[in-house]
């Protein structure tokens, strides 16, 4: 989906949920973020660099990504701590590089950090989809990025899964050592509390951007989804149902 006039500014501080339907643009915006693609036109900056002026090598390691796309490359017969370290040198699958204790040392911290500790001597192909999730993101987090982005992490888990990803996801949210962070969804249950900020996207446009208080109302997310939802709030976390004759 081709992105329209999308004007938008991601501060230091602030953690953003994209939402919006399929086909809204979501994928293509944030692969635009991460410095995957360049815009065709207008003007991309990233981290203080514009697109087509900086060499894209050198801004990605900056930028902690995951998505579907990146998880498909990691080698399934890598050990989890492997996968982790490997992010320094922004390769998938190790080789021939060398680590210091200290990288080892991160690694090791950011599982701890993420919850999935237990799983440095497993093989990433042996883990659960919300396992794998969690090792993705301790991944992303290894090089110290100054963005974190975030591609539909829940896609794909069970309940269970999901609640464990938000819980992660909102510590990540509530430290203020940590990143900005962009987080890419369909659903509004999967909003972590400790994010500050939304983006409503359809078709290509933009709906809404700008603090979750005053985005995240049930006319801008009818408007984004194209039907007439009800919106709930309770105990920091959102709910979302189409309102029908008996609603």
């Amino acid at each position: 989906m081709l992105l329209d006039s999308v004007s938008w500014t991601v501060e230091e501080d602030e953690r953003w949920v994209i939402l919006g339907p399929n086909g809204a643009g979501k994928t293509t915006l944030v692969q635009v973020c991460s410095a995957q693609i360049h815009p065709t036109s207008g003007v991309a900056e990233i981290l203080g660099e514009v697109m087509g002026a900086v060499d894209v090598f050198e801004l990605r390691p900056r930028i902690g990504y995951t998505s579907s796309a990146v998880a498909e490359r990691i080698p399934r017969d890598e050990l989890v701590r492997d996968v982790v370290v490997s992010a320094s040198y922004g390769v998938l699958g190790r080789w021939r590089e060398k680590y210091e204790y200290l990288d080892h040392k991160r690694a090791a911290d950011l599982l701890i950090e993420v919850g999935a500790d237990h799983l440095g001597e497993r093989t990433f192909g042996t883990l659960s989809e919300g396992e794998r999730k969690r090792v993705q993101i301790a991944r992303s987090l290894m090089a110290d990025p100054e963005l974190l982005i975030l591609d539909e992490p829940a896609a794909g888990l069970d309940l269970g899964g999901r609640e464990d990803l938000v819980s992660t996801l909102s510590v990540l949210a509530n430290d203020i050592d940590s990143p900005a962070t962009v987080l890419v969804s369909h659903h509004v249950e999967e909003i972590p509390p400790g994010f500050t900020h939304a983006l409503l996207l359809r078709k290509g446009g933009v709906v809404a951007a700008g603090p979750l208080e005053e985005v995240m109302t049930a006319p801008m997310l009818s408007e984004a989804f194209g039907m007439p939802l009800h919106l709930s709030y309770d105990e920091g976390r959102y709910n979302a149902r189409r309102r029908g004759r008996h609603t």
